[in-house]
């Protein structure tokens, strides 16, 4: 199950995805490179590998995620609640997008993350009232495209903002997604948007779409019948649960492998987790009385689950206990998993295409 979790996630990891994208492509040499986001890191060193060293680049990252870049500036910024550090990185990214001569092609590499890692409030904003309003819509169950949606609102820099400052020849955009629907437009808020009237191409190097069709393609070559390959983890975690639920239960042996973000409202001082973890309590309840024995990873591709180093957790009948239940109404779902054994920790690992569930039913 792991492995099969981890042959998508190393499918669309920034390096690999940029590499390929380049090869394919074969695009001119950039003057400079801008890369923002959770992936911020390996998609700058998939850049590195094609052209080498010698390109400015500087990288924004979320904490932790950083690495040894050879002649990069690499920043980490803060991530899901912009602070000083997030102004700070904006600003130096306006910077770097200004410092363009004409003449000049600019490479900008956006991820999941940015729309935290770099900002630059609007006239009458404070960056406190942007951190108010994002931790209290990522608290309210609304969905990413909405969330960023008001994000964009509120800043100088997203929805095209920043690139209104090129003045070179060309930019070329390259995008993880970890959106529904790849739309560059929500994306990181638009970091990566271009005005229509710069010359540019923006292209889509990696999606949750590439990643489960890695994983169905790992789990076919060890003999695996694959049974679902669906990107539907959309709704209510709740709702979301019972549909996996019902998708399983009636299932022959096999794989079923399914993609998205599903949405969580928090209570009031919310315990540890994220919508992972939650959802793997969740669907362990869900998988109680099953005539096959199911299985199921349900992580998040970044490494992260919400504000907590976990990516997620495993879910399973062996998973569930009537104990869980105040720990979900608390979402506190990480507590309880982390006293079951059921959670998933993996680390940064180079890219953010939503979240994955890998699930193996067996005949009994």
């Amino acid at each position: 199950m792991t492995e099969l979790w981890w042959a998508g996630v190393e499918a669309v990891q920034g390096r690999s995805a940029v590499g390929r994208h380049l090869e394919r492509t074969d695009p001119v040499r950039p003057d400079s490179v801008l890369a923002v986001g959770k992936a911020a890191c390996s998609m700058a060193a998939g850049v590195q590998d094609r052209f080498g060293i010698g390109i400015p680049t500087l990288v924004i990252t979320k904490d932790g995620h950083g690495t040894d870049l050879p002649g990069a500036e690499v920043i980490e910024s803060s991530h899901p609640i912009p602070d000083e550090r997030s102004v700070a990185a904006g600003r130096r990214a306006v910077e770097a997008v200004r410092s363009c001569k004409p003449g000049d092609d600019l490479m900008v590499l956006v991820s999941g993350g940015a729309s935290a890692l770099v900002e630059w409030p609007v006239d009458g904003v404070t960056l406190a009232d942007i951190a108010d309003a994002t931790d209290r819509l990522l608290g309210s169950g609304a969905d990413i495209a909405h969330i960023n949606e008001a994000r964009r609102a509120l800043s100088r820099i997203k929805g095209g903002g920043l690139l209104t400052r090129f003045e070179g020849r060309h930019v070329t955009v390259l995008a993880i997604s970890d959106v529904r629907g790849d739309d560059i437009e929500v994306i990181g808020s638009g970091i990566g948007v271009t005005p229509a009237e710069i010359d540019s191409e923006t292209h889509i190097v990696a999606s949750n779409n590439h990643a489960r069709d890695a994983v169905a393609a790992a789990a076919e070559q060890r003999g695996y019948s694959v049974l679902n390959n669906r990107e539907h983890l959309y709704g209510d975690v709740e709702v979301v649960a019972s549909r996996l639920g019902l998708a399983l239960s009636d299932a022959a042996g096999g794989i079923h492998i399914f993609g998205g973000e599903p949405t969580l409202e928090l209570p009031p001082n919310p315990g540890r987790g994220g919508r992972n973890q939650h959802l793997a309590v969740r669907l362990s309840r869900e998988l109680v009385g099953h005539d096959r024995s199911t299985l199921a990873l349900v992580a998040g591709t970044d490494g992260s689950d919400g504000p907590t180093l976990d990516a997620g957790g495993w879910a399973g009948a062996r998973f569930w206990s009537d104990a869980a239940e105040p720990f979900l109404a608390a979402a506190d779902a990480g507590t309880y998993l982390d006293q079951t054994g059921g959670l998933f920790t993996t680390g940064p690992t180079g890219t953010n295409v939503m979240d994955l569930v890998v699930a193996v039913t067996q005949e009994e």
